[in-house]
């Protein structure tokens, strides 16, 4: 027998010997506070515009982290960009090096086959004049008046042609070649503007990307900075919506101790007729009976079901913690859990604070796959209050939570968070409720 239903037999049985063996019952204890239903329903609709606010700034936190997220690849496009550019202007500065140092070379060549061409060209004029000059070796009359004979004459003239039209090839030659390396140089002089044009663009190109990054930096810093605000206000909201949450439990709890303190003087009351009726009838020295059985489980209620849900908000999410008693030590799962230290943690997970939820209707497994067969499944559609709602796919179940009506559910969400209220999310939601409570 559990120890409550132990405890209240013992009680039941002490009350009835006192009342057989004094013929009269003891006085009720004087009742509890019991709040009006004005002060529930006011501290219920506390609580729902707090959950509701929650709700609000979450979508609006979600999006704010999603345009972060969207910032943060603009920042890493924008680095890449920046990168792209050093590149560009590194490669740009190196070619217009090259194209000056190609441009100083044709320079240097030019000028050199210019001096050759002016030397060649002074040479030419020497040969010319001094061919012109008596006595002289080279090219004059003489040389033709001291030949030897017709033939050696002949010889003396063809080698005075040869050495002259030699040195007009040679300078032809060179000319050539000045003409071929001033080409040269004037085509380096264009490469190396073309180089530095590039350098220039490459380094306006750099500055821009170094801007456009800085300007994506500002952007991602300004928006965690709303994140942060954000986030600071919901922590703000969601301790409201518990203080609100702990008033609606306190109350409620008022209100079941002063119903279970009627109750309480309802059985002396019908334990005090009863033993008059039967001190009237002559029959009272006998052992009494047992009182009659005790009412249902506070607990079989849907609101006794959300009510022990809410009172785990708060209290840090543990895989495979939690029971029909309360949050317990987490397990290891040599994964996630694991790295968040859940082992180490007092809480609940996802079907774990489900088991509690609804220990005073029915004990479930620890296993939200089989949770959601364990009760009479309903279309979305018709989903209420006290209804378990389920995420998975194709691959299982993976995590369920409890509806508290108006678009919001109670849940145990994942390694590192907390028990929290939070909006029905609807992407990967299971096609039914499953309710075990109606």
């Amino acid at each position: 027998m559990p120890s409550g239903r132990r405890g209240l037999t013992v009680s039941t049985l002490a009350l009835v010997i006192l009342f057989g063996a004094g013929g009269t019952g003891l006085a009720a204890p004087p009742p509890p506070p019991n709040p009006s239903d004005s002060e529930l329903n006011s501290s219920k609709a506390q609580a729902n515009a707090k959950a509701g606010e929650v709700g609000r700034l979450t979508n609006q936190l979600a999006q704010a982290e999603q345009k972060l997220s969207q910032l943060q690849d603009d920042v890493e496009l924008k680095q890449e960009e920046a990168n792209k550019a050093l590149v560009d202007l590194q490669s740009a500065q190196d070619a217009a090096a090259q194209a000056e140092n190609d441009a100083k070379a044709a320079r240097t060549q030019a000028d050199a086959a210019a001096a050759a061409i002016e030397k060649a060209r002074n040479d030419l004029k020497t040969f010319a004049a001094a061919s012109f000059q008596q006595g002289s070796t080279v090219g004059s009359l003489s040389a033709y008046l001291s030949a030897d004979s017709p033939k050696d004459m002949l010889a003396r003239a063809q080698l005075l042609d040869a050495v002259g039209g030699d040195r007009l090839n040679a300078l032809d030659r060179l000319q050539q070649a000045q003409t071929d390396k001033s080409n040269k140089d004037s085509a380096a002089r264009k490469a190396a503007e073309i180089a530095q044009q590039k350098q220039d663009a490459a380094r306006k190109a750099k500055d821009g990307a170094d801007a456009a990054q800085t300007a994506a930096v500002t952007a991602q810093d300004n928006q965690q900075t709303q994140n942060s605000a954000l986030e600071a206000n919901k922590s703000s909201v969601e301790q409201q919506l518990y203080t609100a949450q702990a008033k609606v439990n306190g109350l409620q709890g008022q209100r079941q101790r002063y119903q279970d303190w009627l109750a309480q003087k309802q059985r002396e009351d019908d334990e005090r007729a009863r033993q008059a009726a039967l001190g009237s009838s002559g029959g009272g020295g006998g052992r009494p009976s047992a009182g009659p059985a005790p009412s249902a489980p506070a607990g079989a209620s849907i609101e006794a079901v959300i009510a022990r849900a809410l009172s785990k908000l708060g209290m840090p999410y543990a895989w495979g913690g939690g029971n029909a008693s309360g949050a317990t030590r987490g397990i290891r799962d040599g994964g996630v859990a694991d790295r968040y230290g859940d082992y180490n943690k007092i809480g609940f997970d996802c079907s774990g604070l489900m088991i509690y939820a609804f220990a005073g209707v029915r004990s479930l497994p620890h296993y939200s796959g089989y949770q959601y067969t364990a009760g009479r499944r309903v279309p979305l559609s018709q989903m209420r209050r006290g209804d378990m709602l389920f995420y998975g796919g194709a691959g299982g179940i993976h995590h369920v939570a409890l509806y508290l009506g108006g678009g919001q559910m109670v849940e145990a969400p994942q390694s590192g968070l907390r028990v929290r209220v939070a909006p029905v999310r609807y992407g990967g939601i299971m096609p039914y409720a499953t309710r075990l409570v109606g």
